[in-house]
């Protein structure tokens, strides 16, 4: 059950451009502090967004994109991305973010399945996003961020030059995203939000990030993922926080570094950064006097990683958990007692429960599925064009997440495990059939299967378990030519870091493979438990 009574008063006409951005645009101050790839630094200020973005609105309207069209946006972590994602807001458009490693393929099923008409990329995906035209006839503008291409429109010069444009109504239930999930055994499920979403995601900002206008809050995750959504876009700013995009790479010291020569007070990572920076043999010589709050989500933290981190700087990192169907649900927040190992308990606004296959709630310490129930507007309102697998994720007045856990007399929930074969490796969550599809398409494999195996620092590894054609001899050599196929048919981070030649897989008796099988082999092996599959 919700922890407290909470009212969502969301507004029945809600655009975050107009009723968020433009207000603080009225404020002289720091909105965004965004660091370049060479280092160099870059304030730019409320006023300067909210002008920026109905720029964009206006380069995008003067294009004929219009209320309800899909757009593809697939743009790294520039200011640019802020500037479409928000005035794609404003048009009322309705948003595709993608991560921009994917590949032609896995782009083109999105761009196919949203029905888009459009793309927006940069100029350094562009050959990539050029191999799915003729894969999807109905995107009719590919539209360039950051430089010029044959046969795209670059946006740069006719932002310069476009009319400010406020925007189109948006009622609080019109489409604004939709995200997509990974695969587990189809195809990625987009997952649809309207725009009384956009105006919840300052429940999490303010109860967990506890995000406030005198902030400068990092969310360090990539632009293609329902987390930058969450605290890159969307709940700082809700709540008046200044925010931090940066656009280079993760390295523990540098970023260190950079938390502490930015003036970082709120920090958002994924467990795996946390993980890697706790490994630095001198971590408390990093003085961090203005940070006063981290939290993280994707998957629960290992209690030494905690410890560390509190002897370093005396702060507890709070877990979070959430979807990309949905929003942060359990948590532990400011003013919780907090239970090392426990994911917190529910959010403000949400029923949450661990619910028994009768959707009946699970007594004291029974495993059972986290289910959430009602429709809170942070609930997405179905998997698009997918009406089986909507109904397939209910049980009764229950949405079920797909985790299990149990819960404490106290109403503290303990993850135990997924209930489905999405692997959270890192700061990603993959799908084990983009990955098998991926090898089959090798002419050596017969037949593959691919699950998470436990790993210190990413929590999980993808690990691909292949039945060989006759003929392919099994060894080092084609493990890395296998690797390499998959880095260039799907997106590079799903590739199987580990895999295990076989010569037939665990089955059912109707020829279903048996992933939970070879799972357990792994974490019988490695002596771990399986990382939690939230946001």
């Amino acid at each position: 059950m919700s922890t407290e009574a909470f009212a969502w008063n969301v507004p029945p006409d809600f655009n975050f451009a107009r009723d968020v951005i433009d207000v603080l645009g009225r404020e002289d101050r720091r909105g965004l502090l965004f660091v370049a790839a060479d280092g160099t630094r870059h304030d730019v200020s409320f006023p300067q967004i909210a002008e920026t973005t109905q720029r964009w609105a206006g380069a995008f309207a003067q294009l004929g994109l219009a209320k309800g069209e899909r757009v593809v946006v697939l743009l790294p972590k520039i200011p640019a991305w802020l500037y479409a994602m928000t005035a794609l807001l404003r048009l009322g458009a309705v948003v595709v973010p993608c991560s921009e490693q994917l590949r032609a393929k896995d782009l083109a099923y999105r761009a196919i399945h949203s029905e888009a008409t459009t793309i927006v990329a940069h100029v350094s995906n562009a050959a990539e996003v050029d191999l799915l035209r003729a894969m999807a006839p109905g995107v009719t503008r590919y539209l360039l961020v950051g430089g010029e291409r044959a046969d795209w429109t670059t946006l740069d010069t006719r932002v310069t030059t476009a009319a400010p444009v406020a925007g189109s109504p948006t009622a609080n239930d019109d489409l604004a995203y939709i995200v997509y999930t990974s695969g587990t055994t189809k195809d990625p499920k987009g997952v649809v939000h309207v725009h009384a979403y956009t105006f919840a995601k300052r429940m999490q900002a303010a109860v967990w990030l506890d995000a406030k206008p005198s902030d400068l809050v990092w969310s360090t995750a990539g632009t293609g993922w329902a987390k930058s959504l969450w605290n890159v876009l969307l709940g700082p700013w809700s709540c008046g926080a200044a925010i931090v995009l940066d656009e280079g790479g993760f390295e523990p010291a540098a970023r260190m570094d950079l938390i502490r020569d930015l003036g970082v007070t709120v920090l958002c990572q994924a467990p795996t950064e946390y993980r890697l920076e706790a490994k630095l043999p001198n971590l408390a010589t990093w003085k961090l006097p203005k940070l006063r709050h981290v939290v993280s989500a994707g998957e629960p933290l290992n209690p030494e990683v905690l410890a560390r981190w509190h002897e370093a700087f005396g702060q507890t990192i709070l877990d979070g958990y959430g979807q990309t169907e949905n929003s942060l649900l359990v948590a532990n927040r400011p003013g919780l007692d907090v239970r090392p190992g426990s994911m917190g308990k529910p959010t403000p606004g949400h029923d949450v429960d661990v619910v028994d296959e009768d959707g009946r709630s699970c007594a004291v310490g029974v495993v059972g599925d986290i289910g959430v129930r009602g429709t809170p507007p942070t609930l997405f309102r179905g998997y698009y064009k997918n009406d089986e697998e909507t109904r397939a994720s209910h049980r009764g007045a229950w949405y079920l997440t797909g985790d299990r856990a149990t819960k404490d007399a106290d109403g503290y929930f303990w993850f135990v495990g997924r209930a489905d074969d999405v692997i959270s490796s890192g700061a990603y969550r993959i799908g084990p059939f983009e990955v098998e599809s991926a090898l089959l398409e090798h002419p050596a494999v017969l037949e593959s299967a691919v699950v998470g195996s436990p790993d210190a620092d990413r929590g999980n590894i993808v690990k691909a378990f292949v039945v060989l054609r006759a003929g392919h001899a099994p060894d080092s050599k084609l493990v890395k030519e296998l690797q390499d196929h998959c880095k260039r048919v799907t997106a590079p981070y799903k590739y199987p870091r580990e895999i295990e030649f076989v010569a037939e897989l665990p089955k059912t008796r109707s020829g279903k493979i048996r992933r939970v099988e070879l799972r357990q082999a792994e974490l019988a092996k490695k002596g771990a438990t399986a990382a939690s599959g939230s946001i």
